[in-house]
């Protein structure tokens, strides 16, 4: 119960921080505020469930051979479930407001991509600083997830926003930053991008 409280706060203040963002006026700084967020909530909830926060990571550490099945799908309930209350929260009680479906911006093909390539950076970087033995016990892996986070906001939000997480893309569509008739893109996008970097890792570094 302690892991699955802590990926769903974790999810929480993941997307409640993408949606105030992007619904608010912080503009290109969105990147340094989520960024920024989900660095302390990996180095605050790293040792209690793995900080996964995102169901492409959960699939992932799982591929990868670090996380029990029967964990799957209560960390991808607690992340959805905790996504969307983030996002109403953000909608009805903090602003007041729902988005005018400013992303995507694109075709599908693109959306797709940026979301996958988005997902596979990130889920290979936390796979290599937060799941092996020889980063084992590191003091820097926050910084690099949320370094990632950052970096891929900077780089192709501007086509997505940002998401390379299903939770976050579903509190996006509830806030009607992007339309729910395109969520199905992003998921896509980042599944796959999730699925490719486990087993990007696992080749090049086995499952240990």
């Amino acid at each position: 119960m302690k892991k699955i409280l802590n990926e769903f706060i974790g999810s929480f203040f993941w997307t409640l921080a993408m949606v105030i963002c992007l619904l608010g006026s912080a503009g290109q700084f969105t990147a340094l505020a989520v960024g920024g967020i989900v660095m302390a909530l990996v180095f605050a909830g790293g040792h209690i469930s793995g900080a996964h926060y995102n169901p492409a990571t959960t699939i992932a550490v799982w591929l990868r051979g670090k996380c029990n099945v029967r964990d799957v799908p209560l960390y991808i309930f607690a992340q959805l479930l905790s996504a969307a209350v983030a996002a109403l929260i953000a909608d009805s009680i903090l602003l007041h407001k729902l988005g005018d479906a400013q992303y995507p911006k694109g075709d599908a093909l693109a959306i797709i991509f940026a979301e996958l390539l988005g997902t596979f950076a990130l889920v290979y970087t936390v796979l290599n600083v937060a799941t092996t033995k020889d980063t084992s016990g590191n003091s820097f892996y926050g910084l690099a997830v949320g370094g990632i986070v950052m970096a891929g906001i900077f780089s192709i939000g501007s086509i997505t926003g940002g998401a390379f997480n299903p939770a976050v893309a579903l509190g996006l569509s509830i806030s009607k930053i992007v339309p729910f008739s395109s969520i199905w893109l992003y998921w896509i996008g980042e599944l796959i991008g999730g699925v490719s970097a486990a087993y990007a890792f696992i080749f090049i570094n086995g499952k240990e």
